[in-house]
């Protein structure tokens, strides 16, 4: 990972600039604003933001079910910036945050093309079962 991004846990989140930063890893054209840092304040077990200077690059976070398990959901960084560790250095923190919450488990759903990049991360593929309910 490069020396200049800094990873921030709990950082205070601005809703605008993390869904341009979620619409630009995911491909959408426009950002969509989200609420995201209510709903981090209600449902997140932790959050964790990587920084180059001050602008916010990366992004992970996970929920959890109030016991042993918490899921990681929207990890993303910036397609400017990937390649450079900045998604492992992410996990890496989350899952830090996560142990020191009381979970034991941290799950995780991902597309086949991004098995080897979990795998690396420590994480053993499972099957898993999704439904589409909208």
């Amino acid at each position: 990972m490069s020396s200049a991004i800094e990873v921030r846990v709990k950082f205070a989140v601005d809703d605008v600039e993390l869904s341009a930063l979620h619409a630009r890893a995911f491909g959408a054209p426009e950002p969509t604003v989200l609420p995201w840092a209510a709903r981090l304040r209600r449902y997140g077990v932790s959050w964790v933001g990587a920084f180059d200077d001050e602008r916010l690059v990366g992004f992970v976070h996970a929920c959890g079910d109030g016991g042993a398990h918490a899921f990681v959901l929207d990890t993303a960084v910036d397609p400017a910036h990937q390649r450079r560790g900045i998604g492992r250095a992410l996990l890496e923190a989350l899952r830090t945050e996560v142990l020191a919450a009381g979970c034991d488990w941290l799950h995780v759903d991902f597309e086949p093309h991004l098995r080897t990049f979990y795998e690396a991360c420590g994480f053993v593929p499972t099957e898993a079962g999704l439904i589409r309910l909208a």
